[in-house]
């Protein structure tokens, strides 16, 4: 493997090139015309092109999976070859990242392409360009992306030979990965002082009033604030950010995520929400922001076994159902169980006069006999090495707002708000 002269790394290019060889001799060209070395990584399993030279073979890639090329051919199975081939991708292309090694990312195929540019790439850490030039950019592909910084280009035609349609398309991806490899250097030179640090901190329309005060304060104090829509994709995103070492602390209000997971809501960020702080030593402050409600689509949409409950029209796509009692019980349990993992200063504040806004004396969602359930719930369930405390205001108080940023800036050692 050839990687000398590449001191602030290559665009790294992958795909088949057994099939695709002279789509991707075009891309490698004009790529280097634009002034970027590539380092190419071949991930197509019968065979490979003299059109160009080629850094990691097929078969290395193989073996980073724990397979080998003719293992793979023998098997004859095309869904299972893609799988393990961008599993092998996303390991080397990770150790290139390691070694910094890597200034971009492009990839460029089919389905099965474009599956496996996507799964090596999930592995490269936000702000390093990625491209990825699809035949399926414009489905679903969310999945694949995750929620990875990813950007989808559309083939237009299928990638199957050079032709005046592609050599635009192909043209286009190039000029992207190396317009963005040049803007993210220009903005590392460019970069003065960050402030004291940056928080994460998750919000909902339930808890803007929360998360804009917090936010004011925060940067009052000189930290960097970056707020995420507890939507699901938000949630996954800030777990994965947080699980890259990008954040200080977590200020995470609205953890109403796990209540759609529970239920089954649109809102889930899956099993590993409000885990990455915990597994990776980052201080927490742990809101139960929004548990008091689980998100469904139109009012059409909600699972019959929820149709008797008490449910609220949001928006003319989006349901709101209060939870109960059963439900704050176990979401008070998973709540603590989670926080009991952390490796580091964690602490969990409750709200005692709501946890939403639609949780507030007068509100719909207004039952504080259930808010006592979660509020029970999670102190019966925490490690007694974790504090929380009883805060005497609604969520979205500017008291509660203060004693969030305090007790987070507590933790990282920063200077309290008034």
């Amino acid at each position: 493997m050839d990687v000398t002269n590449m001191d602030r790394g290559a665009v790294v290019m992958i795909g088949c090139f057994d099939t695709k060889g002279e789509d991707f001799l075009l891309l490698r060209e004009r790529i280097i015309k634009l002034g970027q070395p590539v380092l190419s990584i071949n991930v197509g399993v019968k065979g490979t092109t003299t059109l160009f030279p080629v850094a990691i073979e097929a078969a290395e890639v193989a073996v980073a999976a724990g397979r080998t090329l003719d293992g793979l051919r023998s098997l004859g199975d095309r869904g299972f070859a893609v799988a393990e081939m961008g599993r092998g991708a996303a390991i080397i292309l990770k150790k290139l990242f390691d070694k910094g090694q890597v200034a971009g990312v492009i990839g460029m195929g089919g389905g099965g392409g474009t599956h496996m540019a996507l799964t090596a790439m999930q592995t490269i850490p936000f702000g390093v360009p990625k491209v990825c030039l699809s035949t399926i950019a414009t489905r679903d592909v969310s999945m694949q992306v995750g929620s990875a910084d990813i950007v989808l280009v559309p083939s237009v035609v299928d990638i199957g030979g050079v032709n005046s349609i592609s050599r635009i398309t192909i043209g286009h991806a190039a000029a992207a990965i190396c317009g963005m490899v040049q803007a993210s250097w220009e903005s590392e030179e460019d970069e003065g002082g960050e402030g004291k640090g940056r928080i994460a901190i998750s919000m909902f329309g339930n808890t803007t009033a929360c998360v804009t005060a917090c936010t004011t304060l925060l940067r009052e104090r000189g930290y960097e604030v970056f707020s995420f829509h507890a939507n699901g994709a938000g949630g996954r995103t800030m777990e994965s950010l947080i699980a890259g070492g990008y954040f200080d602390g977590v200020l995470d209000i609205t953890t109403t995520e796990l209540a759609d997971e529970l239920c089954g809501g649109v809102c889930s960020a899956g099993p590993d929400r409000m885990t990455a702080a915990a597994k990776h030593g980052i201080p927490q402050v742990i809101v139960p922001g929004c548990l008091d409600m689980v998100n469904f689509g139109t009012l059409d949409s909600v699972p019959t076994q929820y149709r008797d409950r008490f449910l609220y029209s949001w928006a003319p796509d989006v349901t709101l159902m209060r939870t109960d009692e059963a439900e704050n019980q176990q979401l008070g349990e998973q709540l603590a169980l989670k926080a009991n993992a952390s490796s580091a200063g964690t602490v969990v504040l409750l709200p005692l006069n709501g946890v939403s806004q639609l949780d507030a004396e007068g509100g719909l969602f207004y039952r504080p006999l259930v808010n006592q359930v979660l509020f029970k719930s999670i102190r019966g369930n925490l490690d007694p090495n974790i504090k929380v405390l009883d805060i005497p205001f609604h969520i979205n108080d500017q008291g509660f707002a203060a004693a969030a940023v305090n007790t987070m800036l507590g933790l990282i050692g920063g200077d309290t708000a008034n």
